[in-house]
Parts: structure tokens; sequence; C-alpha cells
């Protein structure tokens, strides 16, 4: 065996964010393993025998098992087989000094991923770990891009620069680098989801996994599975969505239509952060930071005892109340140019020319289904080749010029601002700051 290489080398980065357990009843193999893994990976920590790595496994979780399979009391190959039926959702590599068919054949019905012969040198065994690793992250990736594709969901930018979308912004930054649950509140179709994937990504947890949950999707026989995981007849454990989302962020939308088997459930693991996969003795350690999201009115669902209140308050340790868009129709206009050039593109149809009047239209419009709302108009217009006859135009003034010249983005606020008064021109002007008579003197140079 010659000793450890240089640690910011290959295998540093794929390596850098595993959890590492090393069994081996040899104290210099085991001190081999920790000085060559522990400079590149994120924890390593050492058990000189089966009973040994049982108490850890109970105790913490590991991505990555190195065990040997000749061990006194216990070999190798029987204690991966023993824990398979515990509850095991690390991926092993055996150490073996006797490379026979039958050894090979026990370790892949075991479900070994891989593994190594004795004597080895250090660049072999990082080798292996690394490969292992990429098969158990690609694994989980496709795992979750299955399951994206299959939900047909579209995300976007968190764009505008209302005052309203920059006060949220200004609390997504705040609680980025936390692990506080979020509760995210308004009405359907103000970008709930969109703000949860924002603050994921502003976190430290960007590179790990965003698993989203439809707490109101998810059929009551199969919760159990689908979230907490399984151990399948041959003793392998099928990883629920928690399990796959560990070390990212985990959004459960539409909370208040929770069954109430899952909000048992769901309350022990924010108490615990531990999860018992179905059929499992073990409970497997969790580090997830869980977002949430509602329409509806939760206090009131607690008070109608539809919504636990142990669990309300579990979840609700910061509200952040997404605005709907008539609170920010200074970002309407933005988010209809984009949302055009997005459907232009993925629909391989010419987009439409958001003209002057359409544009006063559009902001003038009250919006009740949200950013949805102008998002699927946007696309219905698209395919129809014309928008629809409340916003429908014929100004000259079309593109670029018509979003961004300023008389007509003054037009637009000082016309919103009086739809808001319902017309009274003397509250408009104390809300603008601007005198009456120069509402006047706008108003009627618009009606010319």
């Amino acid at each position: 065996m010659k000793g450890p290489i240089n640690a910011a080398d290959e295998y540093s980065a794929p390596l850098s964010g595993a959890s590492i357990l090393v069994i081996d009843d040899e104290p210099g193999m085991r001190n081999f393993l920790k000085k060559i893994l522990e400079p590149r990976v994120k924890r390593v920590e050492q058990a000189a025998n089966a009973n040994e790595a049982s108490r850890k496994l109970d105790e913490t979780h590991f991505d990555l098992v190195i065990v040997d399979n000749i061990m006194p009391g216990m070999s190798g190959l029987e204690w991966v087989t023993e824990q398979q039926r515990l509850g095991f959702f690390a991926d092993t590599i055996l150490m073996t000094a006797y490379a026979d068919l039958e050894t090979a054949i026990a370790a892949l019905r075991a479900g070994v991923s891989d593994f190594v012969l004795k004597p080895f040198r250090a660049n072999q065994i990082l080798g292996a770990v690394a490969r292992t690793l990429d098969r158990k992250y690609l694994r989980r990736d496709n795992t979750l891009l299955r399951r994206e594709l299959l939900s047909d969901v579209g995300y976007g930018q968190l764009l505008g620069k209302s005052e309203a979308l920059g006060a949220v912004r200004t609390l997504l930054h705040k609680l980025a680098p936390l692990p506080t649950p979020v509760l995210f509140t308004g009405a359907s179709g103000t970008g709930k989801e969109l703000a949860a994937r924002h603050l994921h990504k502003l976190s430290d947890r960007a590179e790990k996994p965003f698993v989203t949950v439809n707490c109101a999707a998810i059929s009551l026989d199969r919760i159990a599975a689908e979230l907490f995981g399984v151990v399948e007849e041959n003793d392998r454990l099928r990883p629920g969505l928690l399990l796959l989302a560990d070390g990212g962020t985990l959004f459960l939308d539409e909370v208040a239509q929770m069954p109430e088997q899952l909000q048992v459930a769901l309350l022990r693991v924010l108490e615990d952060q531990r999860v018992r996969p179905v059929g499992a003795e073990r409970e497997l350690m969790l580090n997830l930071r869980f977002l949430f999201a509602t329409n509806a009115d939760l206090e009131q669902a607690v008070a109608d005892g539809r919504f636990r209140a142990d669990l309300y308050h579990r979840i609700n340790v910061f509200e952040i109340s997404m605005p709907p868009l008539r609170d920010r129709s200074e970002d309407i206009v933005e988010l209809a140019a984009l949302f055009m050039d997005q459907f232009a593109v993925t629909l391989g149809m010419p987009g439409l020319d958001l003209d002057a009047e359409t544009l006063l239209k559009m902001r003038r419009y009250d919006w009740p289904g949200n950013v949805r709302e102008l998002k699927n108009l946007i696309e219905r217009s698209v395919i129809l080749g014309a928008f629809p006859k409340g916003f429908t135009g014929g100004a000259a003034i079309s593109g670029a010029q018509a979003i961004e010249n300023l008389d007509m983005v003054t037009q637009r606020h000082i016309l919103h601002v009086l739809d808001l008064c319902d017309g009274n021109r003397a509250e408009a002007a104390r809300r603008l700051g601007v005198s009456r008579k120069t509402i006047d003197r706008k108003v009627a140079s618009w009606e010319a």
C-alpha cells in the first residue's frame, strides 16, 4: 500500500460532500483509509467490527460504507445483508483478499456496489469511491428528473422590480443561510413554489436536490412508500422522496389538504429529523430544509379541526406572504415580455407584438388568477395568433420602445393608480405625490 496522494487532485471535487464509514478489524487499514479519505470528503468515521458499525448507522447517515469481508464474528457480506433488512441507504464497497467468483456473486446479491482487492493503492480505492458515489448520485438525479418531467412543471425566474416583490426578495436573502422552516402563503398563481426554489438556490444547499411534493395529489394507499421509502421483497431499500432529497430542500405544497395520516407522520419527521421506511427496523437520519406552501387559511383549518395545531406551529416558524399580481402591477409588462419570448421559442411559433395599447390594458386588468393567469393568456394568444378581445391593441409603438418609453411607463402607472382610487383624481394625486392639476393635464393629453 502506498501513502496518500495530494488532496488537491481529481478525486477531491466529486467526493467533497460525502460521508463515509470505514469498517475493518485491522487498525492499520482503518487509519490508512481515514488518512487518504479525510482531506477529500465531508466526514469519515471508523468501526472495528460489525456491531460497532451497526450502532453508528443507527446514529447517523452515511453515503458510502467501505467494509472488509473477512472479520471476526460476522463477515462483511453477512453484515451488509443484515443491514439491507434493517434499512440501509448507503452504497457499499467490499474489500477482500479473495477474488473468487463465488464471492463476487454473493456481493452482487447482497447489493454491494463495488469491491477492491487487497492489497490496493490509494488511487485504486479513491477511484472505487468516486465511481460508486457517481452512480449513487446519478440514480438519485435520474429518479428526481423523471418525476419532474412527469409532473410537467415549468420553472422560471423570480422577476419583477416592484416594492412588494423586493420585500419578498429581502426576506429570502435573510433566510437563505438558515435551516429555519418557511411557510409560503398567498393566492393560487402568486409564485409560491418559484419563491421557494429561489430560496433554495440562495442557500448552501443549492447544489443538492430540490424536491416538491403536492400534498393534495398523493393517494392514501402510497403515501408512506412514496415519501418514506420501502424495503422490498429482496430486502433492498427503495428510497422515498425524503431520502432522495437528503442534503437538500423538501417543498410541501398545498399543505392544507394534507391527509391526517400524513400530518401525523410528518410531525414526527420534523421533530426527529429521522424517517423509517416501510418494512424497515431502523430509522434513517435526515438532513433536510423543509419549506411549505398553502393558498388556504391554515389558522381556520386548525380551528375547524382539519389541520393539526401542533403541526401548524411546527411549520409556521416564518411566513412569507406572496403578493397578488395586482399589488405588483408594475411587474406585469416585464413578465408579459418574458412569457412572450419563452412561448415563441417553446411552441416554435411567432410571438405577438406587445404594443402600447395592449400593455396598458394588461396593466389595468385586475388578474384574479395572478401570474399564472398572465402566463396562460400569453401562451393561448401565441397559439391563436392574436390577443383576446379585451387585450387587443392597435398602437403604432410596440416592442422595446413601448415597454421602456418613459411617457408610456408614466401613463400605465398613473392610470393604474386611478383605477385603484376608483377614478378619484385627488386621491390618485395624493398617492402619487403630485398635484391634482398634473393628473388632469396628463389624462387630458391621453384622451386627446
